[in-house]
């Protein structure tokens, strides 16, 4: 009983068709799984997340030294109230128009700032003083 079956999978030699056919049904599968589950992505997406990514990194970064800007006003209690009394489509023209969300140096608004700003500013519960603001920034 010790014997190898020689009908078994030990005789068995695949045919080069065989043998091809199994790689290229194991490459697709693999693809397949590398694009859905394993992260993979093409050069052509992978440009669109990071000039997305740049994007969202520079209105964050102007967003902050809006919030400093607008805090660090003589008048930013009643700005705040102002605020909060317009709706969610005119609080980023309000920010623009106060100046808050621009930077010497640049000549037009980066996109998105205005609106991160705004939505910073708004959760805000209370103004801090101006000196917690000087050192958060």
């Amino acid at each position: 009983m010790s014997e190898t079956n020689e009908n078994g999978w030990s005789a068995y030699r695949p045919t080069k068709t065989v043998w091809f056919w199994s790689t290229v049904g194991a490459s697709i599968l693999t693809m397949i799984v590398g694009f859905t589950w394993g992260g993979w992505t093409t050069a052509g997406r992978a440009e669109l997340m990071s000039n997305r990514a740049v994007q969202l990194a520079r209105a964050e970064l102007i967003s902050d030294i809006c919030v400093h800007n607008f805090v660090s006003t003589v008048d930013a209690a009643e700005n705040l109230k102002e605020l909060k009394s317009k709706s969610s489509w005119e609080q980023d023209d309000f920010i623009e128009n106060g100046g808050w969300a621009m930077v010497a140096g640049l000549s037009q608004p980066v996109p998105d700032a205005a609106d991160t700003c705004a939505d910073a500013l708004v959760k805000l519960e209370e103004l801090p003083s101006a000196a917690e603001a000087e050192t958060s920034s």
